[in-house]
This record gives C-alpha cells, structure tokens and sequence, in this order.
C-alpha cells in the first residue's frame, strides 16, 4: 500500500515511505520535527549523497532546525531498490536497455509526493520550502529542476556536484536534456530559476573513487570544483546567446571539501543567517563525507 499521509513525532525519525510510482521499492523518510515546528514554518528537503546516508544528512541540519525552527525532511533511497547512480543521481529516467521511462516514474517527483503526505497528515500547510542536495544529493536537485522546474521549491542548492547535465538540448541524458521531450521553454524555465551551485574550494580531489571519470564528466573539468565553474559559465553562456536570464549563482565556501556535513552547515547559514561562515565555522573537518 502507498504511503498517503506523515505525520512523524516531535525530534528525530525515520518513516517508511512506498511512492504510487514505484510501490516495489520501498524507501524511507528522515526527518527532524521541532517542539515549536508549525504547519507554516520552514521546510528544508534534503538529498543525501551516493552512501544513501538520509539519516546523516538529517542530523547534519538538526542545529538549524532548532535554531530557525524548521522541518528538515530527508528522502532516503537505499541502494538495494534504487542502485548506482541511474537508480538515484540521474532520477531512474533511463531504463537498462537505454529507453527512457515514462516520466511519472522518474524519481524527481517523489519529493513533492513526500511533501504531499506531509500535507495530508497536517504537519504542513503552505510553508515556504526549500531543497539542497550534496554530492550525489547536488546531482538529483540540480536534475530535478532541469526536467520537473522548480515546484513548490523557493529556492533550491546544488552543492559539491561530481558533474552536471548541462543545459544543451542536443546531448542525450545525463550529459544533457536530449531525447527526454524537453522543449526551448523548459530549458529557458531552468535558466531562470534561482538554483545555487554551492562549491566547496577545496573540492579539488582528482583521485576520488566516487568522482565521476567517463568522458563526459572529464570534459567539465578535472574534479568538481572546476566542474561547478563549468557549469555556471555555460548556464550564463547559453542565457546570453537566447537573450534570456539565468539566475543560477555559483558561491564558493572557502576552506571546505567533499564534506556534506560542513556543506549544510554553510547552506543553513546562507539562507537563514545571510552569510557564508568559514571553514572552522562550518565544522570542516577535511574527511571525505558524501
């Protein structure tokens, strides 16, 4: 049976979760609920990293949460139903046999069937709702805004990306929009809306084992701080040669790595507190956390 409402206790848990469009594969919802937490607060969704970690990432927002009493819900899929990269960072929109799924089953709308069970279990009314991703997680936020817009979402980041489907219709999926029925318009839809690329500046890692290497990725740069400069450059790039505008925003957090927890920490304080702290700040702690 399909999950219709949440209604997770006060503090930390984690909730079964069977989506309509994919009832075969169970996942589960992370998430930290405030004793003061109200339907019209604050809602960050967040996507873990490739080690399917929801648990941790939810963790690494409690301190925000408590501090800007908000809901930090974090969809969590495990490697058995959803594996490798085209069963989570590239959103299952590419069969085996190299077909492209129906579109209601990629798995970029499971989110906002998330915040729909929410919304059905009353914890959640129209709160104004954010979306960051790390990693793997930056992969799938930046995917979901390029082929499901931005949503419900106010804002959303993409942080610490191992490589970009870049905004080119004519290069097939992950690579770019190609063969997925996306027009002109929802690549100027992308353009516009307001997605922040988050790199870390010492992001430099070449040697990674989890860093994407196939020819595409290598083509954006060595490793993944180069790769979010890439990014932006084209984004801007391709605006200008429409004559439209592209409001994606490239911030570097000095100091930090390949660490999500450091990561969050910089992106709560972005949007809640106005400001980028400092690597110290920020907990880095110069371990790989993905």
């Amino acid at each position: 049976m399909t999950t219709a409402t949440l209604n997770p206790p006060l503090g930390r848990c984690a909730l079964p979760f069977v989506d309509a469009c994919h009832p075969d594969r169970p996942l589960a919802v992370n998430l930290y609920r405030p004793e003061r937490y109200r339907p019209n607060d604050p809602v960050v969704v967040v996507q873990h990293g490739m080690m399917r970690n929801g648990d941790d990432y939810r963790d690494f927002w409690i301190d925000a949460a408590e501090k800007h009493n908000l809901l930090i819900v974090a969809p969590t899929f495990p490697d058995a139903a959803f594996p490798k990269a085209e069963g989570y960072n590239n959103g299952l929109v590419v069969a085996p046999d190299g077909a492209v799924a129906p579109r209601e089953d990629w798995l970029y709308a499971v989110p906002l069937r998330v915040l729909d069970a929410l919304r059905a279990g009353g914890v959640i009314d129209t709160p104004v709702i954010r979306i960051f991703g790390h990693s793997a997680g930056g992969q799938f936020v930046h995917r979901m805004l390029a082929t499901q817009g931005l949503g419900p979402f106010e804002a959303a980041i993409a942080a610490n990306s191992g490589w970009y489907t870049l905004p080119a219709l004519d290069a097939p999926f992950p690579e770019g929009l190609g063969g997925l029925g996306l027009d002109e318009a929802a690549l100027l839809r992308w353009l516009a809306s307001p997605m922040i690329i988050l790199a870390g500046g010492r992001d430099i890692a070449t040697d990674d084992s989890n860093l994407p290497s196939q020819p595409e990725a290598l083509a954006q740069g060595p490793h993944r701080f180069a790769r979010s400069h890439r990014m932006i450059a084209l984004g801007r790039a391709e605006a200008q040669r429409r004559g439209a505008p592209c409001n994606w925003v490239h911030i570097e957090v000095p100091g930090i790595g390949h660490d999500g927890e450091a990561m969050s920490h910089a992106a709560a304080a972005y949007w809640f507190e106005g400001r980028i702290p400092t690597a110290a700040a920020a907990g880095a702690s110069g371990k790989v956390v993905a």
